[in-house]
């Protein structure tokens, strides 16, 4: 079950409680003074799962930051918070965490223990440099 503040609707984008359970622990909590509070460092109304909300929805419909519905957070406050968590490598650590989660799941090790690689498959001469290829030369 998605569960939203009651001044809104859920979007599909948010977050079920199961998976806010999974991420709560790695999101920061916003510092005495951040962006969340306002001159006098009284806390503002946005909790730091709506923001991860918000940022779920631009990320899903691609919409440009200031196109945020109105019922999320300022889309400045949002960006805000995207901009310092990628800075300070949350988003990292989140992805770490779920993908060592899933891996267990699946009955894997933890963290992966080899690695591939692939390289383009295109035909290379000796002598290097760029040759193409024209199907329509080709034909009878």
């Amino acid at each position: 079950m998605n569960a939203s503040p009651p001044s809104r609707k859920c979007y599909p984008s948010d977050l079920s409680d199961e998976q806010w359970e999974q991420i709560r622990a790695l999101i920061p909590v916003p510092p005495q003074h951040g962006p969340q509070h306002n001159l006098y460092g009284a806390p503002n109304l946005y909790s730091r799962r709506e923001v991860i909300n918000a940022i779920r929805y631009i990320l899903r419909t691609g919409c440009p930051w200031r196109y945020l519905p109105h019922d999320f957070p300022p889309w400045d406050l949002v960006y805000s918070y995207f901009q310092t968590w990628t800075r300070n490598g949350t988003w990292e650590r989140v992805h770490d965490v779920l993908r060592r989660r899933v891996r267990k799941q699946a009955g894997k090790r933890a963290r992966a223990t080899a690695g591939s690689l692939d390289s383009q498959s295109v035909p290379s001469t000796a002598t290097g440099g760029g040759h193409g290829y024209d199907a329509g030369k080709s034909a009878p």
